[in-house]
């Protein structure tokens, strides 16, 4: 069973343009994959279809989840959110409520499994109250638990997503660039820990990356997109510079030599009705 099948998925916007264009992929289970493109090359679209936060063209085509259909021929499953129980999304600008603490932010990956009663009163069990102090201690930020997420750094920040991830108890993470806003000792930091969910969790990873060679350094398989169509997918080992030429043209340098630009890729924005916040609100009101 793949952890993530994509076959014949295509987007279109509305003003005609094509996001994706006819997408077959296979993702096993334990992968640690890159997903690497010049600006608008359709990464971030992807993995939000991938995720259920968008819907495809409706024509046929399916994309699963750990063998369950999470939309299929331009529809949503009903089963969505089940499904999203297995899948965490790390969002470049890291999605943490910031009038919140750490470890409440952290414990918001818990809510989906919490009675109604406790996503009502916002009163989490001891022992996700452990699991969220573990999985802090884990990313190396167990020290900043009280504080308000608005008071860490844009490293510390990413780290408690990816605690959140862990709290979640997810078998696969999407990070949408999760080190464009980072500096390059954060962005080791944060790759060296998708590195460790990948290995010790045995978790799959599908990672979007403007840095070819981060892709090199932490993913044994990278897939390349280029208006919405994968032009590469294989050994990350094979990504020379002569082959970035002749797969992008004149945007290869964007993926060489990353500008500072690219963290503020609008592509990367987070759909906003997916923030923690609006699920926390969402189960109050429910």
């Amino acid at each position: 069973m793949d952890a993530i099948r994509i076959e014949r998925l295509s987007k279109t916007f509305a003003n005609g343009r094509k996001a994706l264009d006819n997408i077959d992929l296979r993702i096993e289970p334990g992968e640690m994959v890159a997903l690497i493109g010049a600006s608008g090359s359709g990464k971030s679209t992807l993995l939000r279809h991938i995720a259920g936060f968008s819907v495809s063209d409706a024509q046929p085509s399916q994309i699963e989840i750990l063998g369950r259909p999470i939309q299929r021929d331009g529809r949503i499953a009903r089963e969505v959110r089940k499904i999203r129980r297995d899948v965490a999304f790390v969002f470049q600008q890291f999605n943490l409520v910031n009038r919140l603490s750490v470890e409440t932010n952290v414990l918001l990956g818990s809510l989906a499994r919490l009675p109604l009663w406790r996503r009502l009163t916002g009163r989490f069990p001891l022992i996700e109250r452990e699991r969220s102090l573990t999985a802090l201690d884990e990313v190396g930020i167990a020290g900043h638990a009280a504080e308000r997420a608005a008071n860490l750094s844009g490293g510390q920040q990413q780290r408690a997503a990816l605690a959140r991830a862990l709290v979640q108890q997810a078998r696969i993470i999407l990070a949408d660039e999760p080190i464009a806003s980072l500096d390059p000792e954060s962005s080791r930091r944060v790759m060296d820990l998708l590195r460790t969910l990948n290995v010790e969790h045995k978790l799959t990873v599908l990672v979007s990356l403007h840095q070819v060679d981060f892709a090199m350094a932490y993913c044994p398989r990278t897939i390349a997109l280029r208006q919405g169509k994968v032009v590469f997918d294989g050994s990350s080992k094979a990504l020379t510079p002569v082959l970035l030429r002749r797969l992008y043209g004149d945007d290869a340098h964007e993926l060489l030599e990353p500008s500072a630009d690219a963290s503020r890729d609008a592509e990367s924005a987070a759909p906003a009705a997916f923030h923690p916040a609006f699920a926390l609100k969402t189960a109050r009101s429910a």
